[in-house]
């Protein structure tokens, strides 16, 4: 029996869209809500982009003709993977198409394919160095803000909340950038994987990832996957803002 992947992550983004709701409740939550919209944004869009970039360079015009070389957010969001963003903290953006017969043949292409999947996370990588560098300079410069014992903190309302939203963009497109990362269909880990394998090891994959994608599902909903990327996603995003904070001479 066939079943519709949108159908599964709809009932999940459901699930967890419940779930966000009720923080609200919260005092702090709506505007901690607010926050993470830049990231969110920034992280997708950015995400997107450089699949695009990435296959066009190397001689695939789908994704110039479908619109998708473009910085505008609503050009890339995915309902259901904004939703798992937004409460999840992990998700995904509209898929951009491809098609291997149009990259040149400078490489093979799976290796080209690899290479065009790669280019979201390590762009997700990117940004979330470059914020960091921002968020050490903004550190440095304004007086409002300060660091105690790798703790960043505010006199101003105002910093406050700007270095909030910075730190929000960090640590999306670090969560961004690692969760797509997974090597299970239908993530841009798979196909990177799939790059670099024999030949048949490679087939028996792509002939097998319709079960690969209901595990990877399956690992979802019961909290697996959280449960390994989430400390992931932590570790890595101190282990930056600490290395940042120690070259800026911040701790």
């Amino acid at each position: 029996m066939y079943i519709d992947k949108r159908l599964i992550f709809l009932i999940i983004a459901l699930m967890l869209f419940s779930a966000g709701m009720s923080l609200f409740s919260q005092q702090g939550a709506l505007k901690a809500f607010v926050i993470t919209i830049p990231g969110i944004l920034i992280a997708i869009t950015f995400h997107e982009f450089a699949h695009a970039f990435a296959a066009d360079k190397l001689g695939d015009d789908t994704p110039r003709r479908q619109g998708r070389l473009s910085l505008n957010p609503f050009t890339h969001l995915d309902l259901f993977g904004t939703i798992m963003l937004v409460f999840a903290g992990f998700g995904w953006g509209k898929p951009v198409e491809i098609n291997p017969r149009n990259f040149n043949r400078d490489i093979s292409l799976n290796k080209a394919e690899a290479i065009v999947a790669a280019a979201g996370p390590i762009m997700n990588f990117i940004l979330a160095i470059l914020f960091e560098i921002v968020l050490c300079l903004m550190i440095k410069f304004v007086p409002d803000l300060y660091v105690v014992g790798g703790d960043i903190f505010a006199t101003s309302e105002m910093w406050r909340v700007v270095a909030q939203i910075v730190m929000s963009i960090i640590s999306i497109n670090i969560g961004l950038g690692v969760f797509n990362l997974i090597p299970l269909p239908p993530l841009d880990g798979s196909k990177i994987l799939s790059g670099f394998l024999p030949y048949n090891a490679r087939n028996w994959l792509d002939s097998h990832s319709q079960i690969f994608e209901l595990i990877f599902i399956a690992l979802w909903i019961v909290g697996i996957l959280s449960l390994i990327i989430s400390p992931l996603i932590s570790i890595i995003n101190n282990g930056i803002t600490n290395l940042f904070l120690s070259m800026f001479g911040l701790m």
